[in-house]
């Protein structure tokens, strides 16, 4: 971890989040920015062929897989699909057998399930921030997930070289 410019609120984790996608399916890459005190680590991460929403679920996912103990939590997102599913829709979906509003199934459940067993452990807000509007963390992680899909196609791209 490497020392954080704002300070967080004493014994609170803020997590800033954001996935990204090249073509959606296609390519995408995921980053989180956790702070705790004066300390902030940056993940990322990649799959060769996904969806943005996917993405999003698991920048979520790493992050929370990074604290050790039970902590109070702040998570901001530029995505609703993520505030509103953990804050309204997960509770329905569970009560109907994960079908959505439209009897279907929820789309992402092993996602959704993974999040919501690791949500419990911890006490977390919910914080939607509007997208490519400047807001620093917001933009920072929009860069690394952006990153993470180059480093995925590069990969990618490798492996087929060797393959052939």
């Amino acid at each position: 971890m490497k020392k954080a410019k704002n300070k967080v609120a004493p014994g609170v984790v803020e997590i800033f989040l954001d996935g990204a996608c090249q073509g959606n399916p296609g390519p995408g890459g995921y980053a989180a920015i956790l702070r705790f005190g004066g300390s902030e680590k940056e993940i990322t991460g990649c799959h060769p062929q996904t969806t943005n929403n996917r993405m999003e679920l698991m920048a979520a996912i790493k992050a929370l897989e990074q604290l050790s103990r039970p902590c109070k939590v702040r998570i901001y997102t530029d995505s609703n699909y993520l505030v509103k599913g953990m804050t309204s829709w997960l509770f329905q979906w569970e009560k109907n057998n994960w079908k959505n509003a439209r009897k279907r199934p929820v789309l992402n459940r092993d996602l959704w399930e993974k999040l919501l067993e690791l949500s419990r452990t911890h006490n977390i807000e919910w914080h939607w921030i509007k997208g490519h509007f400047g807001h620093p963390e917001n933009e920072r992680c929009d860069m690394l997930a952006k990153k993470a899909i180059k480093k995925c196609i590069t990969t990618a791209w490798h492996k087929k070289k060797e393959e052939l």
